[in-house]
């Protein structure tokens, strides 16, 4: 044995056992890490979650129940591509799914069928008319304009008529710069970015409303004229806002006029359509709620409804006050020290009235 180890200086058979050590140290930690799963998989942490059916609602029974929380992670992965496989999916189905606005899923049936018969008539050689695809949309703020114009540009994807179908959002301060020089390169970098898609132009009566001579308002309309008829086949433009003001807007110009012919109007929401709203509010956020908490909010609903302004948010309302009671449950539960699984969850008369 000690001739074996003449062969070897010093230097090397130092680090032969150490290298013989840190086997034996990973063997060792490979073990102790198997040990450990093994031991760790009977102390699953448990999270609370929400059966499908459940509406938001404690009427029938608290519906929720304990998973462990591994399997609750691979189920929130399950929902992230369902989500994005929605988003990716089909946007008459989920047009129909839309709370209230009977007319506005109608008139955007209408439309669709309009143009694919229209493209099937191309196709077999038979005329068809100039079609025009922009869009003017009218109706208080809330009432799910952009929503529903997220959707037509999905649509218009599905007819073939875009590209990319995607949404640009803007409004009058996206548009119109302070200065000289500035509202044109604005206008060109927002139809820019909308290309093969829509470009959404919210409260666009606002463009044409100052009486300031250091407005550029005009410029602003006159450019987006001149982009919509040059990229008339990569850009659908819809303008929204409250109806009267629309309507003045589209007629101080022929340009408009002639390319804006297509209106849809969108009606407040009725008390009973905000109330599902709310309910959908609880459910997508894993919320139940009292039977007396759901009849305060659907009677104070009625109530604001009865005496609502122009100015009312009708859906946006709606959000504000869900918003405000979970921060009002949050509040009490926070002084509350100790919370069971159901307060949690629990949305109560107290909460609510907290809100308003």
């Amino acid at each position: 044995m000690a001739s074996f180890f003449d062969r070897f200086s010093s230097k090397q058979l130092t680090i032969i056992i150490i290298c013989i050590t840190a086997c034996f140290l990973m063997m060792g930690g490979c073990t102790m890490v198997l040990g450990n799963e093994d031991a760790g998989s009977e102390n699953k942490e448990k999270k609370l979650v929400f059966d499908d059916d459940d509406d938001g609602s404690d009427e029938s029974g608290h519906k929720y129940k304990f998973v462990d929380k591994d399997d609750r992670e691979e189920g929130d992965k399950a929902d992230d591509k369902s989500d994005k496989k929605k988003e990716e999916g089909d946007p008459y189905q989920e047009l129909d799914e839309l709370i209230g606005l009977e007319a506005v899923k109608a008139e955007v049936h209408s439309l669709a069928n309009y143009v694919k018969v229209q493209k099937a008539r191309k196709d077999k050689g038979l005329k068809t008319p100039n079609l025009n695809y922009h869009l003017v949309f009218t109706g208080s703020p809330g009432t799910g304009k952009t929503t529903v114009a997220r959707i037509v540009a999905r649509i218009y994807k599905d007819l073939g008529i875009l590209k990319k179908g995607h949404l640009v959002e803007t409004d009058r301060s996206g548009l119109i710069g302070q200065y000289v020089g500035q509202t044109a390169p604005r206008v060109n970098h927002m139809c820019d970015s909308a290309l093969g898609g829509v470009l959404f132009i919210d409260e666009a009566y606002a463009l044409t409303q100052s009486q300031s001579s250091q407005d550029y308002g005009s410029e602003a309309v006159a450019t987006l004229l001149k982009r919509m008829e040059d990229d008339r086949d990569r850009l659908v433009v819809i303008v929204a806002g409250y109806t009267n003001e629309m309507k003045q807007f589209i007629n101080t110009n022929p340009g408009l006029e002639s390319r804006f012919n297509r209106y849809i109007n969108f009606p407040d929401y009725s008390a009973e359509d905000l109330y599902k709203i709310f309910r959908q509010y609880l459910k997508k956020n894993q919320y139940t709620i009292t039977k007396e908490a759901a009849s305060a909010v659907f009677e104070h609903l009625q109530n604001k409804v009865a005496t609502k302004d122009r100015n009312f948010g009708n859906a946006r309302y709606v959000r504000n006050l869900f918003e405000k009671t979970i921060q009002a449950q949050a509040n009490r539960l926070a002084k509350a020290g100790k919370v069971s699984d159901e307060q949690l969850v629990e949305i109560t008369l107290a909460d609510f009235r907290q809100a308003i």
